[in-house]
């Protein structure tokens, strides 16, 4: 598998979290991970994009449902792994703590999160807290002909600028945009659309915290994406982060875990390709 945005590398720390997790990046070469509220037509987006190649399972460990397909682009091949349908990455329950850390430690290389055009405002919630954890989101803005016939008009473009990603209009229903939607996503992949998520400022006094904390949480998990974000969900009392990461969890990202955790991991090998 060639790869030039971090996935090639079998021993990588990506590789060892992802095959603990139970997810093969075996034959595929971009990792893409599909996140939403309930009820956005975010199944009918993975069902409209990976057709029959798809597979259906639970995540290592957990009584969660995962879901998983691939798709070709491009001359390319895209692994898409839906997660569990969420109002937030606050790990409250399983659901949200396994979205969490699959954006965390998995690092996909895009994030697509489907919005329901009608409940914008309810939606961007999960959106913003996508945001704060990676760069690389395209916004997938489905059920656009529900806001029609509803007489609501979404401004795309302007939701675009202000969340300083793409956002893509789409009716999985009737596949209406995903081919923009999945070139959308090859760009940002690729580097052909830089990003530049937008992140509120926090107070002062929090911004010092978080400054104060990020050296100390890197020190005690070396590798780890993004400890800013671990540090805003310690501020925010997120008791099973600060769990995770007293019980050396977070040292799921060490370089000197190897791919051969994947031989005592349940994989998945997606069969044929498209």
């Amino acid at each position: 598998m060639s790869n030039p945005t971090g996935h090639d590398c079998e021993a990588c720390p990506a590789h060892a979290q992802l095959a603990q997790m139970g997810v093969s990046l075996a034959n595929t070469d971009y990792l893409i991970a599909l996140a939403g509220n309930p009820n956005t037509g975010k199944s009918s987006v993975f069902n409209a994009l990976t057709g029959l190649n798809q597979h259906v399972g639970n995540w290592t460990g957990k009584t969660v449902t995962r879901a998983e397909g691939a798709y070709g682009f491009g001359g390319k091949r895209y692994k898409l792994v839906d997660l569990p349908g969420t109002y937030s990455l606050l790990s409250a329950s399983q659901d949200e703590e396994v979205a969490r850390n699959f954006l965390l430690f998995g690092q996909p290389d895009c994030t697509i999160v489907v919005v329901d055009a009608t409940a914008l405002e309810r939606n961007l919630n999960l959106a913003m807290q996508v945001l704060e954890i990676t760069d690389k989101v395209v916004i997938c803005v489905n059920l656009m002909d529900e806001a029609k016939r509803k007489g609501l008009t979404v401004d795309v473009r302007s939701l675009s600028r202000d969340l300083g990603v793409p956002a893509v209009p789409t009716v999985a229903r009737t596949k209406e945009g995903l081919p923009h939607l999945v070139q959308t996503v090859a760009d940002v992949v690729s580097g052909a659309i830089v990003t530049q998520p937008f992140r509120p400022a926090p107070p002062d006094k929090v911004r010092v915290a978080v400054e104060e904390l990020v050296p100390m949480i890197e020190e005690l998990a070396p590798g780890l994406p993004n400890a800013r974000w671990v540090a805003m969900r310690l501020l925010d009392g997120d008791h099973r982060v600060r769990q995770a990461l007293i019980a050396g969890e977070l040292n799921g990202m060490q370089a000197s875990q190897s791919a051969s955790a994947e031989g005592h991991s349940r994989l998945v090998a997606l069969q044929g390709s498209q």
